[in-house]
């Protein structure tokens, strides 16, 4: 199968059932093409797969995963926006049966994370050539799950003004910036990480063991506490969020929590895996080992 000019070999991985497949496509999601749902189903043909392939153009998710897991498959595929990735790994759940997260989406942080390509047909192959069972650790926030980060605050509100800088788009940017930069100190949130003191934060930056460098998977979540202390630093911490590793900024500190509850006086702006959600003025945030299972080669050892 020509899957790409550096296409993963023809041959099946041994190591997962792959008897039921189920696929989710939306070709109107922010990278997949119109007939990537054709492509996907020669790609499994080619490998004497058989699969029930469903094409999701947006309306109500629920009833069409009520669908796919009824089946009971070994395997469900999905090609989607970052969203739609994100709900399908949260009804499979740690007991379900094995995601393919393909990147289909405009951020695609857990496809990217699972597979480190940002291309759907490498993705694929790596998956159905070497992939194997692959614990993935994740958190929820109430009933949100969440499998690479999650930010809560006033930072939150920079996505907009990312998102328009990655499009070229620097007058929407520098609108998006001054918006979020007007609205970043009126409510601060106040959060306490396990059972520690309870403190107060412009953000808490909540990171999985799935692209942290600093916990290890069973350990609990990299908490990342932002505290700028006036105007001038928060226009740095901007900067850096836009640019550049803001993990590296002397306003923020980190340690490891498997439980986090947060307060504000409002609603708290967050992001998950690039998902912009507004929770309720309160959240816990649990830390979940196993998250659910994707089918993924073996992480490649680090020196």
């Amino acid at each position: 199968m020509d899957l790409s000019p550096t296409s993963e070999p023809r041959a099946l991985t041994p190591h997962a059932r792959l008897d039921r497949i189920e696929v989710i496509v939306n070709p109107k999601s922010g990278s997949v093409s119109a007939t990537a749902a054709e492509e996907l189903a020669a790609v499994l043909d080619e490998l004497g797969l058989k699969a029930n392939i469903h094409i999701f153009e947006g309306g109500r998710l629920t009833s069409l995963l009520d669908q796919v897991f009824g089946a009971e498959p070994d395997l469900v595929i999905v090609l989607a926006g970052d969203g739609t990735v994100r709900a399908v790994a949260a009804r499979a759940g740690p007991t379900g049966p094995l995601i393919a997260p393909l990147p289909g989406g405009t951020m695609n942080m857990l496809p990217k994370a699972v597979y480190g390509v940002t291309d759907w047909k490498e993705a694929l192959g790596k998956a159905l050539s070497r992939g194997c069972e692959q614990p993935i650790p994740g958190g929820r926030v109430g009933e949100e799950p969440f499998y690479c980060a999650a930010i809560l605050g006033s930072p939150a509100l920079w996505a907009p003004a990312r998102e328009a800088i990655r499009e070229g788009k620097a007058r929407l940017a520098w609108l998006y910036g001054r918006r979020a930069l007007k609205r970043a100190f009126s409510g601060r949130v106040r959060f306490r990480l396990d059972r520690g003191p309870l403190r107060r934060a412009e953000a808490l930056v909540l990171i999985t063991p799935l692209i942290s460098t600093a916990v290890e998977k069973a350990d609990g979540l990299e908490a990342a506490v932002m505290t700028p202390a006036r105007a001038g630093e928060a226009f740095r911490m901007a900067a850096r969020a836009l640019f550049a590793d803001w993990r590296s900024d002397p306003a923020v500190a980190t340690q490891v929590a498997r439980r986090v509850h947060a307060w504000a006086g409002s609603r708290i702006p967050a992001i998950l895996d690039g998902e912009t959600i507004r929770l309720d003025d309160f959240a816990e945030v649990t830390f979940e080992p196993v998250a659910f299972r994707a089918l993924a080669p073996p992480p490649e050892p680090t020196v």
